[in-house]
């Protein structure tokens, strides 16, 4: 029998033994290799195929969604299971714009993802009911509302303050967070606004008049 050869990338020991736990139970799947940060992750799927990857959403240095989206532009066909401890409101949209194949939180019964893992493998997609209304109510947005109004407060700061010409560790000690967090916001803002980098956000705010 052709086993499932799973990627299991997660900055936590603990959580990826957890996984492996799990998955160890099941004949039809076998965790192939493990990663702790994104690099790693790019690294092994250059070097070995995998059927599916089993991303955690957060990682040092670069977070799992622009993980999610390097690994797409290098590997299209290779499904992507996202796992996070943020609720499916907070990432579950954006981590399927990005080509996704699946969204679970890891407060997750063990069945749930073993049937996840296996659906997904089979080029299937996997989200939940709860995650289903809310993407319907999303394709219900309204067309016409401006993209900077699809931003939180904060990030709507982030966008002027990147706008501005500040970097992000000029943001990050204007507002007395991580760089890290700067970085997140920044990536939120590219995903919600269809927009590339910051060229092209300071050219939208200047063209819908939000900065001077």
């Amino acid at each position: 029998m052709k086993k499932i050869r799973i990627l299991i990338a997660d900055d936590h020991p603990i959580v990826r033994a957890g996984f492996k736990l799990v998955i160890s139970d099941t004949q039809d799947m076998t965790v192939a290799d493990e990663a702790g940060n994104g690099q790693e992750v790019l690294n092994l799927i250059r070097k070995k195929d995998y059927d599916i990857v089993l991303l955690d959403i957060s990682m040092p240095g670069r977070n799992g969604l622009e993980v999610l989206k390097d690994l797409k532009a290098e590997k299209p066909k290779l499904p992507v299971m996202i796992l996070s401890i943020y609720p499916e409101e907070q990432y579950a949209v954006r981590a399927l714009r990005a080509g996704a194949s699946g969204y679970m939180t890891k407060a997750s019964a063990p069945n749930e993802l073993i049937a996840a893992i296996r659906k997904i493998s089979q080029g299937g997609k996997y989200i939940s009911a709860s995650l289903a209304e809310k993407l319907t109510e999303y394709l219900d947005e309204d067309a016409n509302k401006p993209l900077h109004e699809k931003l939180s407060d904060r990030e709507y700061q982030v966008m002027l303050l990147i706008a501005s010409g500040k970097t992000v560790s000029d943001i990050a000690d204007e507002l007395c967070l991580s760089v890290k967090t700067i970085s997140t916001y920044r990536s939120h803002i590219i995903d919600k606004m269809r927009l590339k980098n910051n060229a092209e956000i300071t050219l939208y705010a200047v063209q819908n008049n939000l900065i001077g």
